[in-house]
């Protein structure tokens, strides 16, 4: 990454065959105790957590981190116990009674960025009662999302989904590393969401991540990539 922008972390867990969910409403888990133990580690080294409005509404996420150890670690350095929450939406509409509004430990901190053309709709939504809502400029652009976490001391950026919201990072190039779970089954469903879309992707067969890592956990596989540079 270059200029002022965050160091920005993606972590997904996938399947075999691509997919991060299935089309069902319940939640698919895809790794296993110890993998959501790593994930909770990685949370608690980040100054900040965002997600896509649709995981809000799928998933209903809180995004905390999960261990009283790694929250009391952070409270000693000066942190709050978990990372700033972030998400993004086009739309504004998003349901102010969602976990990641209502769930707290401690004092975190929860930031909204839309469009200009959404602010109102945050508002009649609830969402800016509940949360710190940022003016992203007219199409919610990405580098004026980084730049604002920037200026908000976020240094360390972890990206965790959905699919939009991780195809816009990738194909921007606005990412310095990639955690890649892979589970070992199929979903097997065209319905259910994938990692990424379609995209012109920054890396590609000329271009290709460098493989940091590649780490048995229990059944799953946890691949680590470096953007380059």
């Amino acid at each position: 990454m270059k200029g002022a922008h965050p160091y920005v972390l993606v972590s997904c867990a996938m399947s075999l065959d691509g997919f991060i969910d299935s089309a069902g409403p319940e939640r698919l888990l895809l790794s296993n105790d110890e993998d959501f133990d790593r994930v909770d580690a990685v949370r608690a080294s980040c100054d900040a957590i965002l997600v896509g409005a649709e995981t809000i509404r799928r998933d209903n996420p809180r995004l905390l981190v999960r261990s009283q150890d790694r929250r009391d670690a952070r409270v000693v350095a000066g942190l709050p116990p978990s990372p700033t929450k972030v998400t993004l939406t086009r739309s504004g509409r998003l349901d102010s009674a969602a976990s990641f509004f209502t769930a707290t430990a401690g004092d975190t901190e929860r930031l909204v960025y839309c469009p200009t053309p959404a602010l109102e709709i945050t508002v009649a939504e609830g969402v800016a009662a509940v949360a710190t809502v940022v003016d992203a400029g007219p199409t919610l652009d990405l580098p004026t999302v980084l730049a604002d976490l920037t200026d908000r001391g976020v240094q360390r950026l972890m990206v965790e989904g959905g699919t939009s919201v991780l195809t816009q990072f990738l194909t921007a190039g606005l990412v310095d590393e990639l955690h890649l779970a892979v589970a070992p089954f199929f979903v097997g469903d065209s319905r259910a969401p994938r990692f990424v879309g379609d995209g012109q992707f920054r890396w590609d067969s000329d271009h290709r991540m460098t493989l940091a890592e590649a780490k048995p956990i229990g059944d799953v596989v946890l691949l680590r990539y470096l953007a380059g540079g």
